[in-house]
C-alpha cells in the first residue's frame, strides 16, 4: 500500500464530513440558486455538480458502471436530477447514505480515495461558485491530497511522477493538481509548471486561462 494513501476509515469519515458540509450550504440557498455558474465546471451549474456528486453512490449501488468516470456517465447523472429541486436531491443523497455507508469501506484503495478527491474538488468548486470558502484544512483535503501524490507518483513520465513528492501541500497543492490554478499560479507557487501542465493535459479536466481567486 502506498504511503500516500490515508487509512480508510478516515477515507470514510472525510465523506461523510463532505456530504454534511455541502448539505448544509445547499440547504441554506435559494432554489434560484440552482442555476449558478459554476466557473470551474463551466458546462454545470450549481444544480448540476450537485446532481453528478449525488449521482455517483447511487450508479455504484445501482451497478451503473459502464463508461464509468466519463463525461458520458457524469453526464447521465446530471441528466436524470434535471427536474429534481436542491430539497429533493438533498433528500436522495440521504437515502443513497443510508445503504452507501456500508459499501464504501469495502471500495478498494485507490479507488476509494480517488472518489473522495472527486467529491472534495467539487465541494470546493460549490465553495467558489458561492464565494463561500471553507474546509481548506479538511480530512477530505487530506485525502485528495494523498490520492494526487500516490497517483503522480506511478507515472510513467518521471517529470510528473516527481511531482509526488514536490514541497506544496495541503489546499493549493490539491487545486493546482486538479485544474483549479492557471500556469501563472502554479509557477508562482514553486511548482514546475510544464510538469504539471503535461499531467493535466491526460487529465478530465482543464487548466483555467486566468488567475483565480478563491
Amino acid at each position: 500500500m502506498s504511503t500516500f494513501l490515508r487509512p480508510v476509515p478516515e477515507v470514510c469519515t472525510a465523506y461523510f464530513e463532505i456530504h454534511k458540509r455541502v448539505s448544509q450550504l445547499i440547504s441554506d440557498l435559494p432554489e434560484s440558486a440552482a442555476s449558478t455558474a459554476v466557473p470551474h465546471c463551466p458546462q454545470w451549474t450549481l444544480k448540476n455538480v450537485l446532481s453528478h456528486m449525488i449521482g455517483v453512490p447511487e450508479d455504484i449501488l445501482n451497478g451503473t458502471m459502464d463508461g464509468v468516470a466519463t463525461n458520458a456517465w457524469t453526464q447521465r447523472q446530471v441528466d436524470r436530477h434535471t427536474s429534481h429541486t436542491f430539497s429533493e436531491l438533498l433528500h436522495m443523497w440521504d437515502e443513497a447514505l443510508d445503504t452507501f455507508q456500508h459499501v464504501l469501506p469495502n471500495i478498494p484503495q485507490p479507488v476509494i480515495s480517488q472518489f473522495v478527491f472527486d467529491q472534495a474538488t467539487h465541494e470546493q468548486d460549490i465553495r467558489h461558485a458561492l464565494s463561500s470558502p471553507g474546509a481548506r484544512d479538511s480530512s477530505a483535503i487530506a485525502v485528495a491530497e494523498g490520492f494526487l501524490r500516490d497517483f503522480l507518483s506511478r507515472n510513467a513520465d518521471p517529470e510528473i511522477a516527481t511531482l509526488a513528492n514536490c514541497p506544496l501541500t495541503g489546499f493549493e497543492f490539491v487545486r493546482s493538481l486538479s485544474g483549479r490554478r492557471s500556469l501563472e499560479q502554479i509557477a508562482a507557487l514553486g511548482l514546475p509548471a510544464k510538469s504539471v501542465e503535461a499531467f493535466i493535459e491526460t487529465a478530465p479536466f482543464d487548466l483555467p486561462l486566468q488567475t483565480v481567486v478563491e
